[in-house]
Formats: structure tokens, sequence, C-alpha cells
């Protein structure tokens, strides 16, 4: 998959019956060159002119072309350093790039060619696994709080101390995965992630993203901002909500200096995510951070300074034996295993859809 971060390809490998089952293979991570995400930052503004999901305006068809080019050279590098043979793998989940999002019009458009990248590489594909939801009444998004439901089980007692979990994914827009007990996940987005970070960063000096937090350990948060940020109307949506990579912008930061306005936007991202709790039967124990967000020490601190009002405790997947880095394209895997066996991907409490939904579109290699 690529994600809101658009900075390359994650890949992973799985095997899982769908359910409780999982077992963790190898991953890695194909980064784009500059050159390449500035052609995808250049199709989102193409993708705003979209109305049906089979519409590539502009530069899109070409970038879809591409792009499954690059996610089909992944997966055969990645079997080959692995010594993997395709006929060894049952089915490739493939997500694609999100260009637009828009859930209130039951729009949403991954680029991506499933039947090109079966073809590629030999191995079925299944793909366009948000669609059916949509159909349903649904947000389409998040789809990994399957995945994460799967994993809540390994959870050690005496962390979990009988309360609920949250699963957090820092990526270009967070989102966050509530278990509690035996009751389906309650999931949705909690608003920026990374995606803002990035672009202050990348138009203020260039720099593609703010390693570890460190320019924004260095400024100060300018309050009122932050307030302009979580004042907006999307707090006050009751979930299922989800968001499209374009629904915050720099706008509301001003003419900050750097280091003020990372530092900003990094606290924006924690509070809007200790927010989210508000919705959990009752206050969580233990906060379990995925995603590129996890790097950034800023977001981190904020993040545990926050959740130690309520004695909860914030750790990253790896405290846990997890990997951070790839677990969502475990999901894609995982939910592609899923859709094959008809199993639900979604829920009421995570997408708004009208029933648990199954989805996807399965191709075979001609």
């Amino acid at each position: 998959m690529s994600g809101t971060s658009m900075d390359g390809i994650d890949i992973a490998l799985i095997e899982t019956d769908g359910d409780a089952e999982v077992r963790r293979g190898p991953s890695d991570f194909v980064p784009y060159e500059t050159a390449f995400r500035r052609q995808i930052e250049a199709g989102l503004e193409d993708a705003k002119s979209i109305r049906t999901r089979d519409q590539r305006p502009g530069l899109l068809g070409a970038v879809e072309k591409e792009l499954t080019k690059r996610h089909g050279g992944a997966v055969l590098k990645f079997l080959s350093d692995h010594k993997i043979g395709k006929n060894d793998v049952d089915i490739i989940g493939f997500h694609g790039q999100t260009v637009l999002h828009r859930p209130l019009e039951s729009l949403t458009v991954q680029l991506g060619d499933g039947k090109m990248l079966a073809d590629m590489t030999g191995i079925p594909v299944v793909y366009d696994m948000r669609a059916n939801d949509m159909i349903h009444g649904g947000q389409g998004a998040p789809l990994v709080p399957a995945y994460h439901q799967a994993f809540a089980a390994r959870i050690p007692a005496e962390l979990g101390k009988g309360k609920p979990v949250v699963f957090v994914n820092i990526g270009g827009i967070s989102n966050i995965t509530i278990i509690s007990g035996g009751d389906d996940p309650i999931a949705f987005d909690t608003g920026p992630g990374n995606a803002l970070i990035d672009q202050w960063v990348s138009d203020k000096a260039g720099i593609a993203y703010d390693a570890g937090g460190s320019i924004a350990s260095e400024g100060q948060i300018i309050a009122n901002v932050v307030t302009r940020y979580l004042t907006k109307p999307f707090f006050d949506l009751k979930p299922p909500k989800s968001l499209d990579r374009n629904d915050f912008t720099l706008a509301d930061l001003g003419d900050l200096e750097l280091a003020d306005g990372a530092r900003t936007l990094a606290r924006v991202t924690a509070e809007a995510i200790l927010k989210a709790s508000a919705y959990a039967p009752e206050k969580p124990s233990l906060w379990i951070v995925c995603g590129g967000g996890r790097k950034n020490t800023t977001i981190m601190n904020d993040l545990a300074e926050g959740a130690a009002t309520t004695k909860a405790k914030v750790i990253v997947a790896e405290d846990l034996g997890f990997n951070g880095d790839s677990m969502e394209a475990e999901a894609w895997a995982y939910l592609a295993v899923r859709a094959l066996d008809g199993l639900p991907l979604t829920w009421p409490t995570t997408t708004g859809c009208n029933a648990p939904v199954s989805g996807g579109v399965l191709v075979k290699p001609s």
C-alpha cells in the first residue's frame, strides 16, 4: 500500500486465516523519489474534479499506471529478496494510493490497477476494498480495525487492565481503533497526522518531513492556533467519521516561524488523538502507536503527557512485538483473506455502514 504520506510503498507478508490466526513474516519499504511524489501531489489537484470512481482526469491515468508498475516491481523484488516463489503466495491485498475521499458523497478513489498488478506478478489480487462499504452507507475508512482486533487478544493483561485499549495510527491522517472486551471495535479518523507537518516543513524549508520531531522540539506552541484547529466542525461530529487529506490545511497556521509551526502542528495531532477517548466506553488504559508519527518524539511526548492525566500509558507497536511501520500493509493482506472468505471488513461502529460489510474485487492473472 501507499499511504496518505505518499512517501513510498509498504509491503508485508503474513499467513492468516483472516480471523484470530496471524503469523507475521518479513516486510519492506520502497521509497518514492521526489519527482514521482510530486507527480502524485499534482494528481491530487486533478482528483478534485472527479465525480465518479472510474474517472482519471489530467495526470491521474498516467500516475495510476506508473504507481501500479512500481507496486508490481516492489512485489517481485520482495519475493526475490526473501526467496519466496510466487506460487507460494495465495493472494495480494492491494490498497493503492488514495487521491480523493469524500464520504458524504459516497466517493472514494484509490489509484491502482488490480488487473495490471495481477498480470505483472502472476498472483491473484484483491483490490478496491473500500467501495462496498460506501455502497452500504459507510464512510469507507478506516479499514485497519479488523486487524487491530485480531491483535488485541495478545496484549498482556497487566497492560490492558480490563479497560479499553486504543490502537493509534499516525500517517498523513491519524485514526484510532478502540478495542473494548468482545464488542465490535470503534474506529474513526481523529484529525491531522503527519501530512500538515510534512507540508509545512517542505514549504518553509524544502525538507520532506520533520525527522524525529527535531524541528518541532525547538519551537513554541502557539495556543490560539491549536484552538483554531481543534474547534473545527469536524471535531463536533460523532464517529464514525473520516477525512480527506485536504480537509485540514495550513491556512490556519498563519505566518509562524518554521519551528513554531512544526511544534504547534505536533500538538494539534496529539490533542486531536487524545480528544477521541471521549468516545470510548470508559477511559482507555493503553494507547499503542503505529505509523510514521510514532517516530516523531514531540508528538509522542505530547501524547504521553496527555494520557498520563488519566493514568493511561502510551507505547509504540514494537513494545508489544509488532511492527509499527508494516502494520497497515499487513492489515491489507489480512483484509484480502477476509474478503476471500466473505468475512466483514467493516462494522457500523467503524465506518457507519448499515451492517457488517465484506468487499473487494478479486482478479486473477491472465
